[in-house]
């Protein structure tokens, strides 16, 4: 097996499954699920042995040439790993997840079609090693998750789409005038260490300083900035399965990690701060911080709280690559690992709570931590780990994000994150006191699953948020260890700061 193809490879373990998965007749579950796992497992093992390889700072690269001048080019290194790992680990219990879920319904073939392809682009998101391919994937997943946003085919489900397609299209195309604005100035532009364009000639800063507002507009759709957020809420409508992976795996990950790759590798830090773009940058993602958060506060619908908590959560990410300086590079690359472990945890708990007892409104969730423990507890580890209280994933991110603000010369930023803890605690504990203190105000609204001795709901539905909760709890214990998100952060770092060293 030649390095070269390993990317290629990556992609299509779950490209080819998928496409198989759409010819499938409904009743063939047995085979269906089957080919969701070997693809979930061989992407896995594939990125296992990738990981490795860039550890030891071997380069794995396949580039096609599409025109002249114009090549489709995958590059797994420090980076794209660390968002294609955290995909591919968050894909296969969502996969497990999605099969319990939908264990009865309809269209499955079709649901898992499109879940494969989702997972397909956002994979090559990750590993794009050029804004043309990085274009090609990102409208990919806008494409193949629309069916999944409007899958239920309601009403409802079909305003979401249309309203989310309106967005992220227009996002696209942002992106699409940015993408070839640049090539015009600079010919192709490769993802590198540093960036590339501080080799242009001086009288370019201008138009490089709005191409840096178009591209920065164009991801900050997926990316959920305000006020470009309003998609997101919208398409709480979609499955439990679908709002995880938009969540926590796909969609706004794509548009944050597009804006990681824009900053530090097409623009490079250093470049982007002598150009004065790195402070509005870290005002917008401040302000969405704080936006989110307080819309947050005014949600009974479950999940349109945690799409409110995702506005404002994602935005770290886009804050720490606003701090001039590697240890806020270090917070928000490891937060955009944390946030995806914390944040599915708290969905496929809003799932469960939906699926085995109607429960869709915070005001329905009282005594649920008595009829549901084990889901409860998942949700209070995903919660405590979102305001950030020690030892669990969302302290570390918010450790570094405030040190590094401080290493930045923006004091300022600390204000930002301690009112950013404060407000998750005030939309976050309330739901938690309904859960486990108050008692049951009487029938649920609508009990499907009943209670089977010590499960309290089906297995599947179950053990992938226990999973990923004792994951938000080990990743904060064991950061320091050699293979722990932060240390991984950490290695990124030391390759966009060149002169650096932890």
């Amino acid at each position: 097996m030649s390095d070269p193809w390993l990317p290629a490879l990556v992609v299509l373990s779950s490209l080819l499954p998928g496409l198989i998965i759409f010819f499938l007749a409904e009743s063939r579950i047995r085979l269906r699920t089957t080919l969701n796992l070997i693809g979930a497992l061989a992407k896995l093992a594939l990125i296992g042995v990738m990981l490795w390889g860039v550890l030891n700072e071997h380069e794995y690269v396949f580039r096609h040439t599409v025109l002249p001048g114009l090549d489709l080019v995958l590059r797994a290194d420090a980076l794209a790993l660390l968002f294609v790992t955290l995909s591919a680990v968050l894909w296969l219990f969502t996969t497990l997840y999605a099969i319990g879920y939908l264990e009865d319904a309809p269209h499955r073939s079709r649901f898992f079609g499109f879940f494969s392809l989702c997972v397909t682009a956002t994979v090559g998101v990750a590993m794009a090693g050029n804004l043309f391919t990085f274009f090609l994937f990102y409208e990919l997943l806008t494409l193949a998750t629309y069916p999944l946003v409007v899958h239920r085919g309601t009403d409802k489900a079909l305003r979401a789409g249309h309203v989310y397609l309106a967005y992220t299209l227009a996002g696209g195309a942002l992106l699409l005038i940015g993408t070839v604005w640049l090539y015009g100035l600079a010919g192709q532009v490769d993802f590198v260490p540093g960036g590339s364009l501080s080799a242009l000639p001086p009288e370019t800063a201008g138009q490089l300083q709005l191409i840096f507002l178009i591209l920065i507009a164009g991801l900050g759709v997926k990316a959920a900035l305000v006020p470009l957020h309003g998609w997101l809420p919208m398409a709480m409508v979609a499955p439990a399965p679908v709002s995880a992976l938009l969540h926590a795996v796909a969609v706004v990950k794509a548009g944050a990690f597009g804006i990681v790759r824009v900053v530090y590798e097409v623009y490079g830090i250093e470049f982007a701060q002598s150009l004065a773009l790195l402070l509005p940058l870290a005002i917008a993602a401040s302000i969405t911080i704080i936006w989110g958060s307080l819309r947050a506060l005014f949600q009974d619908d479950l999940k349109r709280r945690l799409a409110y908590s995702t506005v404002s959560q994602v935005s770290y990410i886009v804050l720490g690559v606003a701090l001039f300086g590697p240890l806020g590079t270090i917070g928000g690359l490891v937060h955009l690992v944390h946030q995806g472990i914390m944040k599915i945890t708290l969905f496929f708990c809003a799932g469960n709570y939906a699926e085995t007892l109607g429960i869709h409104k915070v005001s329905e969730m009282d005594g649920v931590g008595r009829r549901m423990p084990w889901t409860t507890l998942a949700f209070s580890l995903g919660a405590f780990g979102m305001i950030g209280v020690p030892p669990l994933a969302g302290f570390i991110s918010k450790w570094y994000l405030g040190v590094g603000a401080l290493e930045a010369g923006m004091p300022w930023v600390l204000a930002v994150l301690a009112a950013s803890s404060l407000l998750n605690a005030a939309y976050f504990l309330p739901i938690l006191h309904r859960a486990w203190f108050k008692p049951a105000s009487g029938a649920w609204p609508n009990e499907q699953i009943p209670q089977r001795g010590r499960w309290e709901t089906a297995p599947l539905l179950l053990i992938p948020p226990l999973a990923t909760a004792a994951a938000t709890l080990v990743v904060g214990l064991f950061a320091a260890a050699a293979f722990s998100p932060l240390s991984w952060a950490e290695l990124i770092a030391v390759r966009e700061y060149l002169t650096w060293t932890p």
